[in-house]
């Protein structure tokens, strides 16, 4: 366990001390499991870290599944990632991406069927060197504005790698409801 200062501003900022604490080689890949993850299954944990050493030219990797409802997609805690024809990442939103213009200016009630909508997965694979890079960049105004530190790596013009994920995740912990539905899954799980 290492312990960090209090005052940073992301878990990659966290994450740079601690690459740093433990003096890691500049091509170690680490892997930054959220805090509001928290029921990850370890085997996209493995993935992700796999992307990264797949993808040389990655900078980042990440992982992503379906969007499943209208619901998940209007949720602005739910980021939303879209990808190049090649999973590079083009941008990360809470917001939903790319706007279904002319579906939702019919109704809001059902996901389209033009587009698959894909959610991001709060995991993250970097280099060590690049997390020292990262804390040495100012935060870009779309991180600020969307409160996503993965928009600081593509505003410097990093490949972000986006898997799909080979196992379902369960949604992150972001409000209150979220919490008490992942605590109501680890009790039933216990009591199995």
């Amino acid at each position: 366990m290492v312990l960090t200062s209090a005052e940073h501003a992301s878990g990659t900022d966290r994450l740079a001390e601690v690459a740093t604490q433990l003096a890691l080689d500049d091509d170690e890949i680490v892997v930054n499991v959220q805090g509001d993850e928290p029921l990850i299954p370890p085997a996209v944990i493995d993935q992700v870290a796999a992307n990264l050493a797949a993808n040389p030219s990655a900078g980042v990797a990440t992982l992503s599944e379906p969007v499943t409802s209208v619901e998940i997609l209007l949720d602005p805690n739910v980021v939303k990632v879209v990808t190049d024809t090649n999973h590079w990442a083009l941008y990360f939103s809470r917001a939903p991406i790319p706007w279904p213009r002319d579906h939702f200016a019919q109704s809001q009630a059902s996901l389209p069927e033009s587009y698959a909508y894909r959610r991001h997965i709060g995991l993250y694979a970097y280099r060590a060197a690049l997390l020292h890079k990262f804390v040495s960049w100012p935060m870009a105004d779309l991180e600020q504005s969307e409160a996503l530190e993965q928009l600081r790596f593509l505003y410097q013009g990093v490949n972000i790698h986006v898997a799909d994920a080979l196992e379902s995740v369960p949604p992150g912990v972001d409000t209150e409801a979220d919490l008490q539905a992942v605590l109501k899954l680890v009790e039933h799980s216990d009591a199995q």
